[in-house]
């Protein structure tokens, strides 16, 4: 039970720092390629190695109105408008920018759940919600730039619509199982990415070729090791230990982008990120009910051996 245990939390680590590099290798893909056309691509590769899996575990059935409407929602929020934004802000921005942005979506998210399906917010996760965005305030004016740029308001943004397509996901996982609603989510929006590729690049496909060919395998890796197979372990592994556990993982994708970002394309950390790293942290477990969740535990784990 401690081996399979160990085996699950050695799966998630893998997946959060193989996501933690992808930020470098998208970082690497829109120095090489046009912008939309190569996401467009990247996801449409990563939906079908999604849908081969699928199909060859028999996990797809048909879809009732109801999950095909939270899927295409999914899909546009979370598919098209999150990689929209993510491809453009890393042209404009550093790797290591955009991985400490990205850190506070499990709090962002935390937030619409109490908007949108009627979680509670209570003194601690308000606690939490103000360090994480406190963090993001003390990078930027460690930075000595109070004024976002382009570049960070893009991530932000990518951030902001990839937390509202989780509550989407949230909706229809209800019914649906999350393996299927990925691939279906990853093969139609990366249709929606090539629709818009085709009006903002109109020679963007044909401008895919003639890149080194380790570029190509950068391509390779991140549509499908972190895309594609990176989605299957985390459902996979999240079925083991609970959704609750993931919180505290969460926050090892900045950190092993802050360290691939240094090691993999020279970019310098300053102390003013690790600073502000430790207040993301920290605010996304208060944030997102993880602390409060296992101090109410323990408490009640300890009332009923007194009670025994």
């Amino acid at each position: 039970m401690k081996h399979s245990l160990l085996m699950t939390y050695g799966v998630i680590l893998f997946v959060m720092m193989i996501w933690g590099v992808n930020a470098v290798m998208l970082k690497v893909l829109v120095e090489h390629f046009p912008t939309i056309s190569m996401t467009s691509l990247r996801i449409m590769l990563a939906g079908i190695v999604v849908m081969i899996i699928i199909f060859l575990a028999r996990h797809i059935r048909h879809l009732t109105a109801y999950e095909w409407k939270y899927t295409l929602l999914g899909a546009l929020f979370g598919v098209v408008g999150h990689h929209f934004f993510l491809a453009e802000g890393l042209v404009h921005t550093g790797a290591s920018n955009a991985v400490l942005i990205l850190a506070l979506l499990p709090v962002t998210t935390s937030i619409l759940a109490v908007w949108f399906l009627h979680d509670q917010l209570t003194k601690w996760r308000i606690l939490g919600i103000g360090l994480a965005f406190f963090g993001v305030f003390f990078i930027q004016s460690g930075s000595g730039m109070l004024v976002i740029d382009k570049g960070e308001m893009y991530i932000f943004i990518a951030m902001l619509l990839q937390a509202i397509s989780f509550v989407y996901i949230k909706l229809a996982t209800k019914t649906l199982d999350s393996k299927q609603m990925t691939g279906y989510m990853l093969v139609i929006g990366s249709f929606g990415l090539l629709m818009i590729s085709f009006v903002f690049e109109p020679k963007g496909i044909q401008q895919m070729s003639g890149a080194p060919m380790w570029v190509y395998g950068v391509f390779a890796i991140s549509a499908i090791i972190a895309t594609a197979i990176g989605h299957f372990l985390f459902n996979a592994a999240i079925e083991q230990i609970g959704a609750g556990q993931t919180a505290i993982f969460n926050n090892f994708v900045p950190f092993f982008g802050l360290i691939s970002s240094a090691i993999f394309l020279d970019e310098q950390i300053f102390w003013y990120q690790g600073v502000g790293f430790l207040f993301i942290v920290i605010g996304v477990l208060f944030g997102t009910g993880y602390i409060e969740h296992m101090w109410y535990s323990k408490e009640r784990r300890e009332y009923r051996k007194r009670a025994s």
